[in-house]
């Protein structure tokens, strides 16, 4: 009974051996089957999609911040325009007064003004009354009108007498009119007086310019 059982082992085994030589054989053939075998082509992304010209790259330079680029070349410099110098900017300047800015009024006012304040002055003594007016008119330290120079408090004594209101004759009238239209200023005096007359101390002090017939002008 031993023996019978050895024996069917002996067969069984046997039978195993030869099934593992087949099966090692089998692989051995595919291996060398597929080893033989044409290799496809592999797809790209041209393949993929004719339209595709450019295969993306695939890098971590769009994460990177961006980081602008400083110029030091002189042609760059070169091309930018330099700014341009700020005009000095005053208070008052004389084309911001042109004739056109002056009214009929206005004109009237001060060529009443020549006439009290000149009457018996030659034609130039006149004109330069004129001016000073006109002048104080331009300059930052008085009001910016005709009308508001004439009448600052203690400016001129016809206001305070009431000559202003005389009609004015045609030489005052005449030297306005040249004064103002044809900007043709006599003297830059901001001041006059008649030293004979005059009691104030401090218009005394001021520089004296110009002097026309009874009247000296100042600044």
């Amino acid at each position: 009974m031993i023996k019978i059982h050895t024996a069917l082992f002996a067969i069984l085994m046997l039978i195993s051996a030869i099934k593992m030589d087949n099966i090692q054989e089998q692989e051995g053939t595919l291996s060398q089957k597929l080893g033989q075998a044409p290799v496809k082509h592999q797809l790209s992304y041209i393949d993929q999609d004719e339209k595709h010209t450019v295969i993306p790259a695939f890098s971590e330079e769009k994460h990177q911040p961006k980081v602008k680029m400083l110029s030091t070349s002189t042609e760059e410099k070169a091309s930018k325009p330099k700014p341009k110098p700020k005009k000095k900017e005053t208070a008052k300047t004389a084309s911001s007064r042109n004739q056109s800015h002056y009214s009929n009024e206005e004109m009237d006012l001060l060529s009443r003004l020549v006439h009290a304040e000149a009457k018996g002055e030659s034609y130039a003594g006149k004109k330069a009354v004129a001016s000073v007016v006109l002048n104080r008119v331009e300059h930052r330290s008085f009001p910016d009108s005709v009308r508001g120079v004439i009448y600052q408090r203690n400016a001129f004594q016809p206001v305070s007498n009431g000559s202003i209101n005389d009609k004015a004759d045609q030489d005052s009238v005449k030297a306005v009119k040249q004064v103002v239209k044809e900007d043709d200023r006599t003297t830059k005096a901001i001041y006059f007086y008649n030293p004979k007359t005059a009691t104030d101390n401090w218009i005394r002090s001021r520089k004296i310019v110009e002097r026309i017939g009874r009247h000296v002008f100042a600044v």
